[in-house]
């Protein structure tokens, strides 16, 4: 099968799959890919970390560390550890603000 081309010489026509690694060859760059490796690891180690509030283990440990490594990319997940981490304080200074 062909597709006219402009210039009015027929083209033979690609295949999806190929299409598809030829547009992401030119437009998946180490930016985007680094973006989507550090998406996957910190999404799992806060998914783990989420499991770990009902299953045995510190969530309270892990959860942040999933944060941090989403934060090293994506600026919600730098603003979540940011109200984290003040939350944490809060709560640190009032215990030790009510202990005599």
């Amino acid at each position: 099968m062909t597709q006219p081309v402009a210039g009015g010489a027929p083209r033979p026509r690609r295949s999806l799959r190929r299409r598809l690694r030829i547009w992401l060859r030119r437009n998946i760059s180490y930016r985007w890919a680094r973006r989507i490796v550090v998406g996957m690891i910190g999404g799992t180690v806060l998914l783990a970390g989420v499991a770990m509030l009902m299953l045995p283990g510190p969530a309270v440990v892990v959860m942040p560390i999933g944060l941090a490594i989403l934060g090293l990319e994506f600026a919600w997940a730098r603003r979540w550890l940011k109200r984290l981490r003040a939350t944490a304080n809060g709560l640190v200074s009032g215990t030790r603000s009510g202990q005599s």
